[in-house]
């Protein structure tokens, strides 16, 4: 009879059995939730990627008619604004049609950044070999070799940071544009948002402010001046030119004849 009583070391294997038997429930619980998880943040990525693709094919596409009111560069530089000097300073900034640009700015600007525009498809490949191969024997930086389509792409719709995050982004947005506008199109809007000056954008910005005419009406001279402050504007003044920049203009008009000569040879 005493045999047949239960013990209390006889009621605890149901005890530990019980507990282990929670333990593997619990651990078999944390594989799903791990895997839901995984699953929410695969569709959180994939509809974000979805999202941005769109909306950026989307923007780009609506700019290839309407004006631009205004650029990431140019709201950028509002930013600095507020964050350095706690103020706020207007841009001086108008859109024109491509008919109100003087085929000299059109000219000038091509001559002086990219000469091998209409021949490329965004990306100036020989330029960026010259550039990687002056860099590796002995050059202190790589030089940059930004095609007119690229410039346009990072200030349009990019900020000035450096990163390599930020040049994919310009990548993208290079081949957008080359696609879906056509050159004429995106010297056009180069033109109208390139900075000439300090808080001054646009070619029609610049041709009131510097020579008190309109955009249209631009002499070659001039337009070379204007090409000739691009590399740097806040530092380049097209107001007071130094020596450097007046031989940067003689040689962008020497390079728009030696253009000229060149696209009427092709034509004949």
């Amino acid at each position: 009879m005493y045999q047949n009583a239960a013990s209390p070391k006889a009621r605890k294997p149901p005890t530990l059995i019980n507990h282990s038997l929670c333990k593997l429930t619990q651990k078999n619980r944390h594989p799903q939730t791990s895997q839901k998880r995984s699953l929410s943040l695969r569709v959180i990525l994939r509809n974000s990627l979805l999202f941005f693709v769109a909306s950026s094919v989307i923007g780009v596409y609506v700019f290839r008619w309407l004006p631009l009111p205004t650029t990431t560069f140019m709201l950028y530089r509002h930013y600095e604004d507020l964050i350095v000097d706690q103020s706020f300073k207007p841009i001086q900034y108008q859109w024109i049609s491509a008919r109100n640009i003087s085929p000299n700015a059109s000219a000038a600007v091509i001559a002086s950044e990219d000469q091998q525009f209409y021949q490329h498809f965004g990306f100036d490949l020989q330029a960026i070999r010259s550039a990687i191969t002056a860099y590796l024997n002995g050059g202190r930086r790589l030089r940059g070799a930004s095609t007119i389509s690229q410039q346009v792409a990072k200030n349009v719709f990019l900020t000035p940071s450096k990163s390599f995050i930020r040049k994919g982004l310009e990548v993208w947005f290079t081949l957008l544009i080359e696609i879906i506008w056509s050159k004429e199109r995106i010297v056009t809007v180069y033109l109208n948002i390139a900075e000439f000056g300090d808080h001054l954008f646009g070619i029609e910005a610049a041709s009131q402010h510097y020579f008190g005419i309109p955009a249209k009406n631009l002499s070659r001279s001039q337009a070379a001046m204007l090409a000739a402050t691009l590399p740097n504007p806040l530092r380049l003044k097209a107001a007071r030119p130094s020596s450097y920049v007046l031989r940067r203009q003689n040689w962008i008009l020497r390079q728009m004849r030696n253009l000229g000569d060149a696209r009427n040879l092709d034509a004949l």
